[in-house]
């Protein structure tokens, strides 16, 4: 099958594209979905896929066959090969109905493919007020033209700390919680990921945001990846997070990249510190259980 963008496009009302995320707006054009059917089975990634970094194969794949597209809604479904599975509808349609048709598709699915959770990802435009809107917000910094970031003095590279430094960062990604930080870890010892920015208080990592990496996305824009980005619990509320997302964005004006997206939860410390720092929003994403 083939999209009609004459369809579609009216009812896209945030830039995000199913298995590769939010795009620019400049690059939303109907090539993309094009695109996400051509590989629809294969498990290739698109070579600006920003998951293209962490894996030799694509984990989620469009259910081609199985997508409704008429004018004023297109639901495009996706499998996704991880744990014990996950059917995601993605609903693009102005009408209420919508919702209610993308949970059904999406359970059906569930039971067809052996999946374990069904769930419906919706969307809303940037019109929507904060207080309106949950799930996460599509944000954007660009860089041309704007005024290059200062430099922030507690902010360090990885490569410039001491043996000590090197240790305490990875009894930070411990400490934090998160996954992420872990696996990112074990990248850094084989070289595997780009530069990581640190904060670092009394020698030791407090906060972090990485991997820096810049690549072209898909009409050859150079773009900043989504990092991770974490502050240890007892150190936050003490500017380390500003410190830290001000270097990031000085170090991709430095290094030529033409803008970051983000998503960030609504409400959340991310979503507080972009909007404050005048990241301009795209739109919302809602991902729910169906």
């Amino acid at each position: 099958m083939r999209f009609r963008w004459d369809w579609l496009r009216p009812v896209v009302t945030a830039p995000y594209v199913p298995t590769i995320g939010p795009v620019h707006p400049s690059v939303l054009t109907e090539d993309l979905f094009a695109d996400i059917l051509r590989t629809a089975g294969t498990r290739r990634f698109l070579l600006y896929d920003k998951d293209l970094r962490w894996s030799d194969t694509k984990d989620e794949r469009v259910l081609a066959e199985d997508i409704a597209h008429r004018p004023g809604e297109t639901l495009i479904p996706t499998l996704l090969a991880r744990g014990a599975g996950t059917v995601k509808v993605y609903a693009y349609g102005v009408e209420p109905a919508s919702r209610i048709t993308a949970a059904e598709l999406a359970q059906k699915l569930c039971v067809t493919h052996g999946a374990d959770t069904a769930r419906v990802v919706r969307f809303l435009g940037s019109e929507y007020a904060t207080r309106s809107a949950r799930g996460t917000r599509i944000q954007l910094r660009e860089f041309s033209g704007g005024p290059r970031p200062a430099a922030e003095p507690v902010v360090s590279a990885y490569a410039d700390l001491s043996v000590s430094g090197h240790r305490s960062f990875a009894t930070f990604g411990d400490t934090i919680g998160e996954d992420g930080f872990r696996f990112l870890f074990e990248r850094m010892r084989v070289g595997a990921v780009g530069p990581v920015l640190l904060a670092v208080v009394d020698g030791r990592v407090a906060g972090a945001i990485c991997p820096m990496e810049i690549r072209h996305d898909a009409i050859g824009q150079p773009q900043l990846m989504p990092q991770y980005f974490g502050v240890l619990p007892e150190r936050r509320g003490r500017g380390l997070g500003r410190a830290l997302w001000r270097a990031a964005m000085r170090w991709g004006h430095d290094h030529g990249a033409a803008y970051q997206l983000l998503q960030t939860e609504v409400g959340g410390a991310s979503d507080t510190l972009c909007q404050a720092e005048g990241l301009t929003s795209l739109g919302f994403v809602i991902n729910a259980e169906a």
